[in-house]
């Protein structure tokens, strides 16, 4: 999953908890522990803070009002040992780079959470003989930045070694025991079916151990999905899975629930617009779920052309949008209230909200006269009946183009 970090240099995690949105907790002179309340940690979108051409914290938080951030991600060396680096170059103890963007965060009354493992480079439960190790080396990232809330991303290649996920959810237990009111959540891969055989495996281990984190959250994205409806069945899917595994009942599971999404176009050219977010935002709240996320913030912003030439970005979304879209709708997950964005203009004209792709065009699928298809990042209308013909516009084609989405 996730295959976009191989290419841009890291994968990881997720975190943060579930809860109504309280009071900021006064911070020492370094701004060395400021606190939220859980349910901003639970909303904390991904923002690498070294690579991905990483925006300025603080400008997000004034235009979106967001306050909080997932910082990715936290590896092992890539030269190998068990300690603590960013994306597996920098290392955690000597690392002044990130602590001044935290203590900037935190000047302005937010606060970040950590995230690490995901689908890049050695983690450090691969790296470390075992959970005590893993946990020592998680402390130290914890104690660094006076951490309240930190998330492990099990997924792929990780969750396919054995050891590795026992040393990781036995040092994520150990970390749970060791500080008080941390608040931990693992993520891992989504498939249709909510998440595949090695995502099972790692929720087993996880009962062996007695460990219950503040949520378990799949990732429905680089998997054959389109859209929220897919999104939504999967997480329902995955409740099922939740309450089969740990006996909890459905309101339990999704208590215990989040989602991390990909916005916009993911790697592997699923489209993800504004209006899929507002309906699995919609889905998480009714259903009480414990957290809403996504991958990335690096990426919230719109591409030039907007819908990059039909390629993934990881410093752009791909799709039109205004900058930070994607980030007032974990605002409106914390429970506040985005500030009104005005959309950018050029000459005095105003650039029309970014219209939701339809479902997107299948070769195999039959379309009658009116059907709706995306294809492209746009959107196409049938005009008859027509099978594997691919929409483009003309007299003679099938298809009418309903402009981009």
């Amino acid at each position: 999953m996730r295959r976009l970090r191989a290419c841009l240099g890291a994968a990881t995690a997720v975190t943060t908890v579930a809860l109504a949105a309280s009071a900021l907790v006064a911070t020492n002179a370094e701004g060395a522990s400021a606190a939220l309340g859980n349910r901003w940690y639970a909303a904390a979108p991904y923002l690498m803070p070294l690579d991905n051409d990483p925006p300025d914290a603080g400008a997000i938080m004034d235009a979106s009002g967001l306050k909080a951030f997932q910082l990715a991600f936290i590896l092992a060396p890539s030269g190998g040992g068990c300690s603590p680096t960013w994306d597996g170059t920098a290392p955690v103890s000597s690392d002044t780079a990130v602590k001044a963007k935290i203590d900037a965060i935190r000047a302005k009354g937010g606060d970040v959470s950590v995230s690490i493992g995901g689908y890049n480079g050695t983690k450090l439960g691969q790296a470390c003989s075992d959970a005590a190790s893993t946990a020592a080396a998680y402390q130290q990232v914890i104690t660094k930045y006076s951490l309240k809330a930190i998330d492990f991303d099990l997924e792929e290649p990780e969750y396919e070694n054995t050891a590795a996920v026992r040393n990781e959810i036995g040092a994520a237990k150990i970390l749970q025991q060791n500080n008080p009111g941390l608040y931990v959540s693992v993520t891992t891969a989504g498939t249709a079916d909510g998440t595949g055989w090695f995502g099972k495996q790692m929720l087993l281990e996880a009962k062996s151990q007695g460990f219950t984190p503040n949520n378990f959250s799949i990732m429905p994205f680089d998997g054959g999905f389109n859209g929220a409806a897919s999104q939504t069945a999967a997480l329902t899917n995955f409740n099922a899975i939740l309450q089969s595994t740990f006996g909890w009942d459905q309101a339990t599971a999704y208590a215990h629930e989040g989602f991390s999404g990909m916005n916009g176009r993911s790697d592997t050219g699923e489209m993800f617009t504004q209006a899929d977010f507002q309906t699995v935002l919609d889905y998480a709240t009714s259903h009480g779920m414990d957290r809403f996320t996504f991958w990335s913030l690096n990426r919230d912003r719109q591409c030039t052309p907007a819908d990059n030439g039909g390629r993934t970005s990881g410093t752009c979304s791909s799709v039109a949008q205004n900058s930070w879209d994607f980030a007032k709708y974990s605002v409106k997950f914390a429970g506040a209230t985005p500030p009104t964005t005005t959309p950018p203009t050029s000459g005095g004209t105003t650039t029309p909200p970014a219209t939701g792709c339809k479902t997107a065009w299948s070769a195999s699928s039959v379309y009658t006269a009116g059907n709706e298809v995306s294809y492209n990042s746009h959107n196409w209308k049938a005009k008859w009946w027509t099978q594997n013909e691919k929409p483009t516009a003309g007299d003679g084609n099938p298809w009418q183009d309903e402009g981009a989405c």
